[in-house]
Protein backbone atom coordinates (compact mmCIF):
# COMPACT_ATOMS: atom_id res chain seq x y z
CA UNK A 1 0.00 0.00 0.00
CA UNK A 2 0.79 3.95 -0.80
CA UNK A 3 -0.64 4.92 2.43
CA UNK A 4 0.41 7.01 4.72
CA UNK A 5 -0.04 6.50 8.41
CA UNK A 6 -2.65 8.74 9.03
CA UNK A 7 -4.80 7.58 6.59
CA UNK A 8 -8.15 6.43 7.84
CA UNK A 9 -11.98 6.92 7.87
CA UNK A 10 -13.16 10.38 8.95
CA UNK A 11 -16.80 10.89 8.13
CA UNK A 12 -19.82 8.39 7.47
CA UNK A 13 -22.20 9.56 4.96
CA UNK A 14 -25.61 7.98 4.40
CA UNK A 15 -27.35 7.76 0.91
CA UNK A 16 -30.64 5.68 0.04
CA UNK A 17 -29.97 2.01 0.15
CA UNK A 18 -26.68 2.07 0.35
CA UNK A 19 -24.12 3.63 3.48
CA UNK A 20 -20.48 4.85 2.13
CA UNK A 21 -17.91 6.22 4.41
CA UNK A 22 -15.52 8.30 3.12
CA UNK A 23 -11.58 7.55 3.64
CA UNK A 24 -8.59 9.50 3.10
CA UNK A 25 -4.81 8.34 2.06
CA UNK A 26 -1.90 10.36 1.11
CA UNK A 27 1.41 8.95 -0.59
CA UNK A 28 4.91 11.13 -1.58
CA UNK A 29 5.11 10.53 -5.43
CA UNK A 30 6.29 12.46 -8.60
CA UNK A 31 7.90 14.97 -5.94
CA UNK A 32 5.10 16.35 -3.83
CA UNK A 33 2.01 14.12 -1.62
CA UNK A 34 -0.42 13.05 -3.34
CA UNK A 35 -3.92 12.91 -1.67
CA UNK A 36 -7.07 10.54 -2.38
CA UNK A 37 -10.52 11.41 -0.72
CA UNK A 38 -13.52 8.87 -1.57
CA UNK A 39 -16.49 7.14 -0.59
CA UNK A 40 -16.87 3.69 -0.49
CA UNK A 41 -18.63 0.55 0.99
CA UNK A 42 -15.75 -0.55 3.11
CA UNK A 43 -12.24 0.18 4.23
CA UNK A 44 -11.30 -2.72 1.82
CA UNK A 45 -12.60 -1.65 -0.95
CA UNK A 46 -11.23 1.90 -0.79
CA UNK A 47 -7.94 0.08 -0.02
CA UNK A 48 -8.03 -1.74 -3.24
CA UNK A 49 -8.58 0.83 -5.82
CA UNK A 50 -6.57 3.99 -3.92
CA UNK A 51 -3.58 1.06 -3.91
CA UNK A 52 -4.18 0.57 -8.14
CA UNK A 53 -3.94 4.21 -8.66
CA UNK A 54 -1.27 4.58 -7.04
CA UNK A 55 0.31 2.34 -8.60
CA UNK A 56 -0.75 3.96 -11.41
CA UNK A 57 0.61 7.38 -10.88
CA UNK A 58 4.43 5.99 -9.83
CA UNK A 59 4.25 4.68 -13.09
CA UNK A 60 3.96 7.62 -15.13
CA UNK A 61 7.07 9.12 -13.41
CA UNK A 62 9.18 6.84 -14.97
CA UNK A 63 7.64 9.03 -18.28
CA UNK A 64 7.55 12.37 -17.67
CA UNK A 65 10.59 12.75 -14.84
CA UNK A 66 13.50 15.31 -16.35
CA UNK A 67 15.10 14.08 -12.83
CA UNK A 68 15.60 10.69 -13.73
CA UNK A 69 18.33 10.32 -16.26
CA UNK A 70 16.62 6.70 -17.53
CA UNK A 71 13.14 8.12 -18.12
CA UNK A 72 10.88 7.96 -21.09
CA UNK A 73 10.91 11.64 -21.10
CA UNK A 74 15.11 12.17 -20.91
CA UNK A 75 15.22 8.91 -23.55
CA UNK A 76 13.31 11.17 -26.04
CA UNK A 77 15.19 14.51 -25.50
CA UNK A 78 18.85 12.25 -26.18
CA UNK A 79 17.19 11.32 -29.35
CA UNK A 80 18.98 13.83 -31.07
CA UNK A 81 17.56 16.08 -33.88
CA UNK A 82 14.73 14.35 -36.75
CA UNK A 83 15.02 10.74 -35.09
CA UNK A 84 11.27 9.51 -34.19
CA UNK A 85 10.98 8.39 -31.07
CA UNK A 86 8.69 5.61 -30.73
CA UNK A 87 6.57 6.54 -27.92
CA UNK A 88 4.38 5.26 -25.08
CA UNK A 89 0.54 6.25 -24.96
CA UNK A 90 0.92 8.03 -22.03
CA UNK A 91 3.68 10.21 -23.00
CA UNK A 92 1.86 10.49 -26.80
CA UNK A 93 -1.27 11.73 -24.83
CA UNK A 94 0.46 14.34 -22.57
CA UNK A 95 2.60 15.83 -25.06
CA UNK A 96 -0.24 15.75 -28.08
CA UNK A 97 -2.20 18.01 -25.16
CA UNK A 98 0.55 19.92 -24.56
CA UNK A 99 1.01 20.73 -28.09
CA UNK A 100 -3.05 21.64 -28.33
CA UNK A 101 -2.58 24.22 -25.48
CA UNK A 102 0.60 25.67 -26.64
CA UNK A 103 -0.80 26.48 -29.53
CA UNK A 104 -4.33 27.70 -28.02
CA UNK A 105 -2.22 29.84 -25.66
CA UNK A 106 -0.20 31.35 -28.31
CA UNK A 107 3.09 29.81 -26.95
CA UNK A 108 2.56 30.69 -23.28
CA UNK A 109 2.60 27.03 -22.44
CA UNK A 110 5.28 25.17 -24.25
CA UNK A 111 7.14 22.14 -23.00
CA UNK A 112 10.23 22.96 -25.06
CA UNK A 113 11.16 24.86 -22.06
CA UNK A 114 13.55 22.45 -20.40
CA UNK A 115 16.79 24.87 -20.71
CA UNK A 116 15.06 27.65 -19.01
CA UNK A 117 14.18 25.82 -16.75
CA UNK A 118 17.28 24.23 -15.71
CA UNK A 119 18.92 28.04 -15.87
CA UNK A 120 16.46 29.18 -13.14
CA UNK A 121 16.88 26.90 -10.89
CA UNK A 122 20.69 27.40 -10.46
CA UNK A 123 19.75 31.15 -10.61
CA UNK A 124 17.60 30.08 -7.44
CA UNK A 125 20.67 28.07 -6.42
CA UNK A 126 23.18 30.77 -6.86
CA UNK A 127 21.33 33.68 -6.36
CA UNK A 128 22.41 35.31 -9.31
CA UNK A 129 20.56 35.70 -12.98
CA UNK A 130 21.74 33.80 -15.77
CA UNK A 131 24.51 34.76 -17.77
CA UNK A 132 22.62 36.66 -21.12
CA UNK A 133 24.58 34.30 -23.35
CA UNK A 134 23.42 31.18 -21.63
CA UNK A 135 20.23 33.01 -21.27
CA UNK A 136 20.31 33.77 -25.11
CA UNK A 137 21.12 29.87 -26.26
CA UNK A 138 18.29 28.43 -24.09
CA UNK A 139 15.88 30.77 -25.38
CA UNK A 140 16.53 29.92 -29.17
CA UNK A 141 16.00 26.23 -27.71
CA UNK A 142 12.49 27.07 -26.77
CA UNK A 143 10.10 26.42 -29.49
CA UNK A 144 6.97 24.28 -29.42
CA UNK A 145 6.71 23.97 -33.30
CA UNK A 146 9.92 21.96 -33.38
CA UNK A 147 7.89 19.07 -31.54
CA UNK A 148 6.29 16.61 -34.90
CA UNK A 149 3.82 13.79 -33.72
CA UNK A 150 2.87 11.04 -36.34
CA UNK A 151 -0.40 9.77 -33.99
CA UNK A 152 -0.85 6.84 -36.67
CA UNK A 153 2.90 5.70 -36.49
CA UNK A 154 3.49 6.39 -32.68
CA UNK A 155 6.30 8.35 -32.93
CA UNK A 156 7.35 11.69 -31.37
CA UNK A 157 10.55 13.83 -33.12
CA UNK A 158 12.41 16.89 -32.24
CA UNK A 159 13.42 18.68 -34.97
CA UNK A 160 15.56 21.20 -33.79
CA UNK A 161 18.78 20.85 -31.89
CA UNK A 162 19.23 21.06 -28.29
CA UNK A 163 15.92 20.78 -27.41
CA UNK A 164 14.98 19.27 -23.23
CA UNK A 165 11.43 19.19 -22.69
CA UNK A 166 9.87 19.76 -19.24
CA UNK A 167 6.49 18.79 -18.54
CA UNK A 168 6.45 19.87 -15.12
CA UNK A 169 3.41 22.13 -16.04
CA UNK A 170 0.88 19.06 -16.97
CA UNK A 171 2.23 15.47 -16.02
CA UNK A 172 0.99 16.34 -12.16
CA UNK A 173 -2.84 16.93 -13.78
CA UNK A 174 -2.79 14.28 -16.06
CA UNK A 175 -1.51 12.15 -13.22
CA UNK A 176 -4.28 13.04 -11.01
CA UNK A 177 -6.23 12.53 -14.07
CA UNK A 178 -5.26 9.07 -14.02
CA UNK A 179 -5.57 8.26 -10.58
CA UNK A 180 -8.88 9.19 -10.70
CA UNK A 181 -9.58 6.90 -14.15
CA UNK A 182 -8.23 3.97 -11.74
CA UNK A 183 -10.61 4.76 -9.05
CA UNK A 184 -13.87 4.76 -11.38
CA UNK A 185 -12.39 1.25 -12.61
CA UNK A 186 -12.41 -0.02 -9.23
CA UNK A 187 -16.05 1.23 -8.86
CA UNK A 188 -15.09 4.13 -7.25
CA UNK A 189 -16.92 7.31 -8.66
CA UNK A 190 -17.26 9.93 -5.72
CA UNK A 191 -13.72 10.69 -5.42
CA UNK A 192 -11.10 13.76 -5.92
CA UNK A 193 -7.70 12.86 -6.49
CA UNK A 194 -5.66 16.61 -5.53
CA UNK A 195 -2.04 16.57 -6.35
CA UNK A 196 -0.22 19.73 -4.98
CA UNK A 197 -1.93 22.66 -6.65
CA UNK A 198 -3.85 20.47 -8.81
CA UNK A 199 -7.17 18.80 -8.72
CA UNK A 200 -9.02 15.81 -10.38
CA UNK A 201 -12.19 15.91 -9.24
CA UNK A 202 -14.95 13.23 -9.43
CA UNK A 203 -19.19 12.60 -8.29
CA UNK A 204 -19.52 14.67 -5.59
CA UNK A 205 -19.86 13.13 -2.08
CA UNK A 206 -22.89 11.21 -1.03
CA UNK A 207 -26.10 13.28 -0.41
CA UNK A 208 -23.99 16.79 -1.97
CA UNK A 209 -23.94 18.52 -5.08
CA UNK A 210 -20.16 18.62 -5.02
CA UNK A 211 -16.85 18.70 -3.13
CA UNK A 212 -15.99 22.06 -1.19
CA UNK A 213 -12.73 22.84 -2.93
CA UNK A 214 -10.73 25.94 -1.07
CA UNK A 215 -8.74 28.14 -4.24
CA UNK A 216 -5.63 30.10 -2.42
CA UNK A 217 -5.30 33.11 -4.01
CA UNK A 218 -3.97 36.62 -2.49
CA UNK A 219 -5.52 40.32 -2.85
CA UNK A 220 -4.16 41.87 -5.13
CA UNK A 221 -4.62 44.83 -4.01
CA UNK A 222 -3.10 43.94 -0.33
CA UNK A 223 0.50 45.32 0.11
CA UNK A 224 1.71 42.17 1.95
CA UNK A 225 0.56 39.93 -0.31
CA UNK A 226 -2.28 38.65 2.18
CA UNK A 227 -4.09 35.48 1.45
CA UNK A 228 -7.57 34.79 0.22
CA UNK A 229 -9.16 31.66 0.11
CA UNK A 230 -12.18 31.05 -2.10
CA UNK A 231 -14.62 28.46 -1.38
CA UNK A 232 -16.35 26.73 -4.57
CA UNK A 233 -18.09 23.88 -5.06
CA UNK A 234 -17.23 21.45 -8.05
CA UNK A 235 -17.47 18.18 -9.44
CA UNK A 236 -16.09 15.80 -12.91
CA UNK A 237 -13.72 18.55 -13.35
CA UNK A 238 -10.03 19.89 -13.11
CA UNK A 239 -8.83 22.92 -10.85
CA UNK A 240 -5.58 23.93 -10.72
CA UNK A 241 -4.14 27.40 -9.41
CA UNK A 242 -0.56 28.61 -10.04
CA UNK A 243 0.91 31.62 -8.53
CA UNK A 244 4.00 33.47 -6.62
CA UNK A 245 2.42 33.90 -3.06
CA UNK A 246 5.08 31.24 -1.87
CA UNK A 247 7.62 30.43 -4.79
CA UNK A 248 9.60 33.50 -5.35
CA UNK A 249 13.24 34.49 -5.14
CA UNK A 250 14.34 38.08 -5.38
CA UNK A 251 17.50 39.15 -7.06
CA UNK A 252 18.85 43.41 -6.62
CA UNK A 253 15.58 44.44 -5.26
CA UNK A 254 13.54 42.56 -8.22
CA UNK A 255 10.93 39.88 -7.13
CA UNK A 256 11.51 36.75 -9.55
CA UNK A 257 7.93 33.72 -9.26
CA UNK A 258 9.23 30.57 -9.72
CA UNK A 259 7.01 30.95 -13.08
CA UNK A 260 8.77 31.30 -16.13
CA UNK A 261 8.28 32.52 -19.09
CA UNK A 262 9.13 31.04 -22.35
CA UNK A 263 9.33 34.57 -23.77
CA UNK A 264 12.14 36.10 -21.63
CA UNK A 265 13.51 33.08 -19.63
CA UNK A 266 12.99 34.50 -16.21
CA UNK A 267 10.73 34.40 -13.15
CA UNK A 268 7.62 36.62 -13.71
CA UNK A 269 8.16 39.80 -11.95
CA UNK A 270 4.25 41.00 -12.03
CA UNK A 271 2.72 39.97 -9.09
CA UNK A 272 -0.10 37.44 -10.23
CA UNK A 273 -2.33 34.28 -9.22
CA UNK A 274 -5.04 32.02 -11.22
CA UNK A 275 -7.20 29.27 -10.19
CA UNK A 276 -8.45 27.78 -13.49
CA UNK A 277 -11.25 25.21 -13.69
CA UNK A 278 -11.37 22.87 -16.81
CA UNK A 279 -12.89 20.06 -18.06
CA UNK A 280 -10.08 17.41 -16.75
CA UNK A 281 -6.77 18.63 -15.10
CA UNK A 282 -4.30 17.55 -17.61
CA UNK A 283 -5.94 21.48 -18.80
CA UNK A 284 -6.44 23.23 -15.57
CA UNK A 285 -2.69 22.22 -14.74
CA UNK A 286 -0.98 23.79 -18.15
CA UNK A 287 -3.54 26.86 -18.54
CA UNK A 288 -2.95 27.97 -14.63
CA UNK A 289 1.03 28.69 -15.39
CA UNK A 290 -0.19 29.37 -18.75
CA UNK A 291 -2.83 32.22 -17.96
CA UNK A 292 0.11 33.68 -15.21
CA UNK A 293 2.19 34.42 -18.36
CA UNK A 294 -0.38 35.75 -20.58
CA UNK A 295 -2.50 37.79 -17.58
CA UNK A 296 -5.29 38.68 -16.90
CA UNK A 297 -6.79 40.47 -20.08
CA UNK A 298 -5.06 38.20 -22.60
CA UNK A 299 -5.96 35.05 -20.59
CA UNK A 300 -9.36 36.03 -20.52
CA UNK A 301 -9.65 36.35 -24.25
CA UNK A 302 -8.38 33.19 -24.76
CA UNK A 303 -9.63 31.07 -21.58
CA UNK A 304 -13.01 32.46 -22.78
CA UNK A 305 -12.84 30.95 -26.45
CA UNK A 306 -12.53 27.04 -24.59
CA UNK A 307 -15.56 25.09 -23.74
CA UNK A 308 -15.78 24.31 -19.90
CA UNK A 309 -12.84 26.36 -18.72
CA UNK A 310 -13.65 29.03 -15.83
CA UNK A 311 -11.08 31.24 -14.73
CA UNK A 312 -10.32 32.96 -11.14
CA UNK A 313 -7.92 35.70 -10.68
CA UNK A 314 -7.05 37.67 -7.28
CA UNK A 315 -9.76 40.48 -6.27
Amino acid sequence: MFRAPIAAALVACTVPAQALERFDFSAPLMATTFRISLHAESKREAETAVDAAFKRIASLNAVFSDYEPNSELMRLCNAGPDVPFQASPPLLAVISRALELSRVTEGAFDITCGNLSQLWRRTKRVKKLPPPDRLQKALEATDWRAVKMDAKAGTITLTKAGILLDLGGIAKGYAADEGLRMLREHGIGGALVIAGGDIAIGDPPPGEDGWEINLRTFKKAAANGEEVMQTVRLKNCGVSTSGDLYQFIELDGMRYSHIVSPRTGLGLTERIACSVIAPDATTSDALATAMCILGRERGGVIAAKMPGVTLRWPD
